[in-house]
């Protein structure tokens, strides 16, 4: 029997995958009733898994789950919801086509004969928005609302369905410090309400800010359970990784040239008929780190597409080293020195079937050293992989492990190894370390400085406040398409300065955003 003072006993919780991988030995976690409960370590370092088995999306291999004082099987998500737990997973799995009223009730809709009864569905959304103070549209379409909003529909949907114990997957990845903000008032509130959150998470501030006790993990196993209150964020960050971290990205003063990339008065209107890109114009200029930020969906990935033939604008220009390349090949592309590494990795930054191998040189094959007249020069092969594993610290069996079997931070560092070392003039970084590990990240951030100091120009897309401010040498925010305001020096940047013009609460004069093009 468990102790009621405790809503969840995880008690040595093993997982271990058919492949061998052990994602979880001997983990103890357990979470009081009412508490705000961080689970904080470097991605890899087992927490989702262990949150999947709380949520019943995967079993242990070995340990018992205690809910409410009672031994658990949780066998699936729908178990789970029964026992009163609920997960926001950290890509929303809300319909974009629906409206908030559908989403609410999907799967449990109340029914008038065969049909929704979509009056209720408001109904229900309604009270409990107003119950929860969770305010929320009930007829707007998902596709239509801002993200912190859609945060706020699937932490109702998980209320609807009787959660007591939410689980929140990295929930302030996509949101504005505003946004956070206003989450955790609500967070705090549903706490008080006798509710018990447990918040999966990398960011130090935030952890110290709004839970009670934290776990730590670390390469599976549980590094232990502290009041946050007596804590510091440095032995945090020392048990997460192991060793200690610098915080800072330690850079010498840029000494930005000639104009890499110039992209003038880009247009885009997506298949929504959205205004994506409203004729957006900049320079990135050789040896310098040029960072854009702004809260998600306000045309940085529509840019990226454009960048690299993904997507086509619907007017504008753009050229690196004076070559037009809308509408290049991406082959094209590379060969006049453009490097990506893009937001989503596992679609278009890898083959998650091949080896480590045949994913770092794949943009290289055709190179005269790997060849010998009508065969693959395979020595050479190997020595170039084994040389960018070992100086890129990917931590892998060898070469000839399958890419999809490493860790979130391990495959980023094979992405980065090849676009990092095909000697790029200019590099797009889209999301370089997102949902990856302390160490990784501040392998891949040393990295970028290093290679901008050397010479190339680098375009930062980051939804990461801190690592856009701290990477940064200039920096644009972007909203709704365009550049709201351009920093020559980011070392007068604030977050309170960033969210204003985030949040388009401001904007600079169209003269000060002009000095971005440098001409």
């Amino acid at each position: 029997m468990g102790n009621n003072e405790y809503v969840v006993q995880m008690q040595g919780i093993t997982k271990v995958y058919p492949n061998g991988v052990a994602a979880n030995q001997g983990v103890d976690f357990h979470v009081k009733r009412g508490e705000i409960h961080a689970l904080m370590g470097e991605n890899g370092a087992g927490k989702s898994t262990l949150m999947k088995m709380l949520f019943g999306l995967e079993q242990p291999t070995e340990g018992e789950i205690i809910v409410n004082g009672e031994v658990v099987s949780l066998t699936s998500p729908t178990v789970a919801i029964s026992k009163g737990i609920g997960m926001v997973h950290q890509h929303f799995m809300l319909v974009p086509s629906l409206t908030v009223a559908e989403n609410m009730v999907l799967g449990m809709e109340p029914k008038k004969g065969v049909f929704i009864d979509y009056k209720k569905a408001v109904q229900i959304t309604e009270e409990y928005a107003k119950k929860y103070n969770l305010h929320v549209d009930p007829n707007a379409k998902i596709i239509d609302i801002p993200v912190g909003m859609k945060q706020k529909v699937e932490i109702l949907k998980a209320l609807v369905r009787g959660a007591k114990i939410l689980i929140l997957d990295e929930p302030t990845a996509v949101l504005t410090t505003q946004e956070t903000a206003e989450l955790f008032k609500e967070l705090v509130s549903l706490k008080e309400q006798g509710y018990t959150i447990i918040f999966i998470s990398h960011k130090l501030k935030e952890i110290k800010q709004i839970t009670d006790r934290l776990t730590i993990m670390r390469g599976g196993k549980s590094m232990g359970v502290y009041e946050t209150a007596g804590i510091t964020e440095q032995d945090i960050s020392r048990l997460m990784v192991g060793r200690d971290v610098i915080l800072t990205v330690e850079k010498e003063k840029a000494q930005p040239t000639d104009v890499v990339l110039k992209v003038r008065d880009l247009e885009y209107t997506d298949s929504w008929n959205r205004k994506m890109l409203d004729k957006l114009s900049f320079s990135v200029r050789k040896g310098e780190i040029l960072g854009i930020a702004g809260v998600e969906g306000n045309g940085q990935r529509e840019l990226v597409e454009m960048l690299f033939h993904l997507n086509t604008p619907d007017a504008g220009s753009v050229t690196v080293n004076g070559k037009n390349i809308l509408g290049m090949p991406q082959r094209k592309i590379r060969e006049l020195g453009v490097s990506l590494i893009p937001e989503d990795r596992m679609v278009y930054g890898i083959a998650a079937s091949g080896t480590i191998e045949e994913n770092m040189i794949s943009d290289r094959f055709d190179k005269k050293k790997f060849n010998k007249g009508m065969l693959f020069n395979m020595n050479a092969i190997h020595k170039e992989s084994n040389e960018l594993i070992a100086d890129y610290k990917v931590l892998c069996k060898s070469y000839k492990q399958e890419i999809g079997m490493l860790s979130g931070g391990n495959i980023q560092k094979v992405v980065v190894a090849r676009e990092f070392s095909s000697d790029p003039k200019l590099i797009i970084a889209d999301q370089p370390t997102r949902g990856i590990d302390v160490g990784a990240t501040e392998f891949i951030r040393k990295k970028l400085v290093e290679l901008s100091r050397e010479g190339a120009a680098v375009l930062l897309v980051s939804a990461d406040l801190n690592e856009v401010m701290e990477l940064s040498d200039s920096l644009v925010v972007f909203y709704n398409g365009n550049i709201a305001a351009y920093f020559e020096d980011t070392s007068v940047l604030n977050d309170e300065i960033m969210g204003e013009y985030m949040l388009g609460l401001k904007r600079q004069s169209d003269e000060e955003i002009r000095r971005v093009c440098h001409e």
